[in-house]
């Protein structure tokens, strides 16, 4: 018995003294009316500001950032899209002047690309043409029949034939559309090469 209470003792005595030494942080803050704090712990409502982590002389061992507002978090918002739009110019540039060595071959490279629009234009422009003319056909040859005839006492068109005005006219439609896109693209292409040609100048001091 009496050698467990010796044990529990020397336990105790170890434990007291490892609680001892471990050290205690305190923290530092500043209010809102530019009062400095202390303590070992920091209120709920200083939350939101920055505090200073001391050791047992004073000095500061670490910083912990205090709840940022929402104009702060904004801000930072702000701040980190900028930077990502510095660093995706920053790509863009170095690619254009890796690409080209001067504005003659930017030049080139859009005139092929314009050139590619301005074929399959071409050639949806003829297709178009040609649908057409098959639509005036067709629609000359539904005249005759109701419901297109002004003749009350014609006879109802062949189905056949209306399903072929049908589809003409959505063929015609579907290309119409391809043909304004080809159109846009081409547009688009050369607005992009007049940029680069522009920020090619700016890179190369040639303002």
């Amino acid at each position: 018995m009496r050698l467990f209470l010796i044990t529990f003792l020397l336990l105790a005595l170890a434990g007291g003294a490892a609680l001892a030494d471990t050290p205690q942080k305190l923290y530092r803050w500043v209010d809102k009316e530019g009062v400095v704090h202390y303590g070992d712990s920091v209120p709920p409502e200083y939350a939101e500001v920055e505090k200073q982590v001391l050791n047992d002389a004073g000095v500061t061992v670490g910083v912990l950032q205090g709840k940022k507002t929402p104009e702060e978090i904004a801000e930072e918002q702000r701040q980190e899209e900028a930077r990502m739009q510095r660093e995706l110019q920053r790509r863009a540039d170095q690619a254009l002047l890796a690409t080209y060595l001067s504005i003659d071959e930017i030049e080139m490279h859009r005139d092929r690309r314009v050139e590619l629009f301005q074929a399959q234009a071409r050639v949806t422009e003829l297709y178009l043409r040609n649908l057409q003319r098959r639509m005036a056909s067709l629609e000359d040859e539904a005249s005759r029949f109701q419901p297109y005839s002004a003749d009350a006492d014609a006879p109802m068109i062949d189905p056949d034939l209306a399903d072929d005005l049908n589809e003409t006219r959505k063929t015609i439609e579907r290309h119409e559309a391809n043909l304004q896109r080809f159109r846009d693209d081409e547009q688009t292409i050369v607005a992009r090469f007049d940029s680069d040609i522009d920020r090619f100048k700016a890179l190369k001091g040639l303002n």
